[in-house]
């Protein structure tokens, strides 16, 4: 097992940090890396949401199905998927932080369960590890760029 973790200082309330990440459609917009996104479940948002999204990992289109396990507004989002022969989980918190700010903190831990996951997946944490890095960069613009507006 292993775990990713990831902080950003974001000069924007938590309902809109929280807005840019657990809306699945707002993300889209946000993360050009994301290429598609098709949804499994009727609903869109909140607990039970369950859709595949396709994105692109060194210039190669990679898709995955996503389901949210946890959705507690302007607070944390959980998402799990179970890709490779192995569990990704994904936790999202936002906290206040100074006067009008947000900390968001990504915590993605994977569980291999599976032989070839075992032995792939450490040498893919890096890659991983700069994805997620880039998709809170990208949050940390977005909603900066929602403040001024």
């Amino acid at each position: 097992m292993g775990q990713i973790t990831t902080s950003r200082t974001i000069a924007a309330p938590p309902e809109r940090v929280f807005a840019a990440i657990a809306d699945i459609e707002s993300f889209v917009e946000i993360n050009p890396n994301i290429t598609k996104v098709e949804f499994h479940s009727e609903q869109r948002s909140g607990v039970g949401t369950r859709f595949r999204e396709t994105r692109l990992m060194r210039a190669k289109e990679a898709s995955s199905v996503l389901e949210v396990t946890e959705y507690v507004p302007h607070e944390h989002v959980r998402i799990l998927s179970d890709e490779g022969g192995a569990v990704w989980d994904t936790v999202m918190s936002i906290a206040p932080h100074g006067e009008g700010g947000s900390e968001l903190t990504m915590r993605m831990e994977d569980r291999p369960h599976t032989l070839g996951a075992r032995l792939v997946v450490p040498m893919i944490r890096g890659m991983i590890a700069k994805a997620v890095a880039e998709d809170m960069d990208r949050v940390k613009v977005w909603c900066g760029a929602e403040e001024g507006a």
